[in-house]
């Protein structure tokens, strides 16, 4: 544990701790952002009636659609942004597109758990998220504040990231499950043996479902492969060497919630992740409806700590899905559609193909003439809006495609 007085404290302690910081980032937010203050009196919320965990049922619920919709109103950060403009050191982008500004102080207790995946001080460690993304800033960030060496590659140049890897020994790895894989596969086809070449120890992999096959691939060469839950907003919580659950930071409140209500469920329920980051005073998030579908656990776990864990997620609220790490809403889709009149109907279909998502998008379409041109056009306005790269166009017949069809449909076979 990086700090054993919180991460281990009685539950009792921690719910005492967690109302005190509660009661401090509402009023935070209710006096410096605007567009809280406004969100908070309409619900008839004062900072003052924040005393408890408890407490924390009385804040509606915010949603992906209505950060779009209140930085579109008000731009550029909705009325949400509770620090002074010179404070923001950097813009991620999340899917909306949202634009989430960051202050780095606001990411110390986050660091805990890159320390509970195995990251220690003096680790070389590639970042292969992209850099526009919150995934990239925030392990960058962690990882730096533990004394982790950062070298952000990105993703793509395996064969480069294969000779970064060997040529600086590195020990830590950030990025999807399915790329590390794919590094280490064309190390082999390049004639090294990972096990004895290399030197990486620990790997903080996201962003795509960690399927029992990949974990037990990675793991047979000796990895330490612990996967960490994140939201595209900053919201995480991370599996420690037990792998019995993502334990939530004690810096957090995570709820499990009736979707429709709203209501707090108890252990065991299954319900709407919803989380509050009670250090996040830069862009304080209120009640973030994540749209995951889990329940959480409250029995001990071996490691020692205290927090309660959420359990596997099993699948989202509404019909978005997850490919290659980027959220893909239907609306999305429908929108890049709505540009070719001559397309009468088409569905996205998000498969598996060797441990990769793969998105084919179907198309029935009245004039077939001009095939190849829109084609191209259909994968460049998907590429573009969803930053994400279509893997095929496949032209069907007249009525294959349902018409109460699903805009996206998700037919990968986890296991």
């Amino acid at each position: 544990m990086l700090d054993p007085k919180i991460e281990a404290m009685p539950r009792a302690e921690r719910e005492k701790y967690q109302g005190r910081l509660l009661h401090t980032i509402v009023r935070h937010a209710y006096e410096k952002a605007p567009g809280w203050k406004k969100r908070l009196d309409q619900a008839g919320v004062r900072p003052a009636d924040m005393r408890t965990v408890k407490d924390i049922e009385s804040l509606p619920i915010i949603r992906k659609d209505d950060i779009v919709r209140l930085q579109r109103e008000s731009p550029p950060f909705g009325g949400l942004l509770a620090a002074p403009p010179e404070k923001i050191e950097r813009v991620a982008v999340a899917p909306g597109p949202i634009y989430l500004p960051l202050v780095t102080a606001d990411w110390k207790t986050s660091t805990k758990a890159y320390y509970g995946l195995g990251f220690r001080k003096g680790y070389k460690a590639i970042n292969t998220f992209s850099y526009m993304y919150m995934a990239s800033w925030g392990g960058d960030t962690c990882m730096r504040r533990i004394g982790v060496a950062i070298i952000p590659t990105g993703v793509g140049n395996t064969e480069l990231q294969v000779q970064i890897m060997r040529e600086l020994q590195v020990e830590g790895f950030a990025g999807t499950p399915s790329f590390l894989l794919n590094i280490i596969r064309k190390a082999e086809d390049l004639g090294f043996d990972f096990r004895k070449d290399f030197r990486l120890k620990v790997a903080m992999l996201s962003a795509e479902k960690f399927t029992p096959a990949l974990k037990q691939a990675l793991k047979s060469y000796g990895l330490t492969c612990q996967d960490l839950y994140g939201t595209a907003e900053g919201h995480v919580a991370f599996e420690c060497e037990h792998t019995r659950g993502y334990h939530m930071l004690d810096e957090n409140i995570w709820e499990v919630v009736d979707p429709k209500t709203g209501r707090a469920l108890g252990p065991g329920e299954q319900g709407e992740l919803v989380a509050t980051a009670l250090s996040f005073k830069g862009f304080p998030l209120l009640r973030f409806g994540t749209g995951d579908l889990a329940y959480y656990m409250d029995d001990p776990c071996p490691c020692g700590r205290t927090s309660y864990r959420i359990g596997p997620l099993l699948g989202r609220v509404e019909d978005t899905t997850k490919v290659r790490g980027a959220w893909v809403f239907p609306r999305q889709v429908e929108e890049v559609m709505a540009r070719f009149p001559q397309v009468s109907r088409f569905q996205a279909v998000v498969t598996r193909q060797q441990n990769r998502d793969f998105l084919t998008v179907k198309v029935e379409a009245a004039d077939t003439a001009n095939r190849d041109n829109l084609s191209k056009a259909v994968a460049d306005g998907i590429q573009d809006l969803c930053r994400l790269k279509v893997d095929k166009v496949e032209f069907v017949g007249a009525g294959t495609i349902p018409a109460d069809r699903k805009t996206l449909v998700d037919e990968r076979p986890w296991e």
